[in-house]
């Protein structure tokens, strides 16, 4: 009888952590040199030049918008919350959720990439040959890796360059990630877009928008929602589990 073929061990090889190396580099310079830039205030500045350019290149004008959030995400640069409200602002409620949700979905699998072909795949490794606590976490996540990914999607207080590292770190299957994220951030998308569309009455008034409509009680409560449905096979799991004991 032969043996079943066991997983290749994760490469030793220092050019592994590169990927990573630059966009921690990349998040570090640009927190020091690009966060007064890209601001309502920079948007603000631009808003006739912009609808202009829409006007006459629609095209062009959604495959810049995509290309420079999909940077924003993948090399953790400030801005992102700026970016979505800036889809809305630009392409309105529909065309900008999508936007959007694909920028920031691509920008993530970039970044998730990138962690994984360094330190996560060394830690995903170790976790997988831990034994005790860790072993015993390591199962109750791959057990619940779709409830766990949509929380880190859903909650608001979970930073959204967190919820890209940590599966990546802890060796999260790709395909889960993907679609997790996809689906996760599509309230969050919603929610930001819809800020956009009313940027212009804003910017009329000479005021900046308020991002801290996410935690008013009629955003909270609908997203507090949908993640305590997805927690609920995880739940569901941990009494099974207890009543078998």
């Amino acid at each position: 009888m032969t043996e079943p073929a066991s997983k290749p061990a994760p490469s030793h090889s220092p050019w592994r952590h590169l990927p990573l190396a630059l966009v921690v580099i990349a998040a570090v310079v640009g927190a020091v040199t690009l966060r007064e830039h890209i601001s309502f205030e920079t948007l603000s500045e631009n808003r006739a030049a912009l609808m202009a350019f829409r006007e006459s290149h629609y095209a062009a004008l959604a495959a810049l918008f995509l290309l420079a959030y999909v940077a924003i995400v993948a090399l953790s640069l400030p801005g992102a919350a700026v970016a979505s409200v800036t889809g809305g602002f630009l392409f309105g409620l529909g065309p900008g959720t999508a936007f959007n949700v694909l920028a920031a979905t691509l920008g993530a699998l970039l970044i998730f990439l990138a962690a994984r072909a360094g330190l996560g795949q060394a830690l995903a490794a170790r976790l997988d040959a831990s034994e005790g606590t860790l072993g015993r976490l390591r199962t109750r996540l791959r057990e619940n890796e779709v409830s766990v990914l949509l929380l880190l999607r859903l909650l608001p207080a979970v930073p959204f360059f967190v919820a890209n590292l940590l599966p990546a770190m802890v060796g999260v299957r790709f395909v889960n990630f993907l679609w997790t994220t996809a689906l996760g951030i599509i309230p969050g998308a919603l929610v930001f877009t819809s800020i956009g569309v009313g940027l212009g009455e804003v910017f009329d008034r000479g005021e900046t928008p308020d991002l801290g409509i996410i935690w008013s009680p009629q955003v909270l409560g609908p997203l507090l929602g949908l993640a305590a449905l997805a927690a609920l096979p995880m739940a569901i799991r941990t009494l099974r589990g207890r009543r078998e004991i």
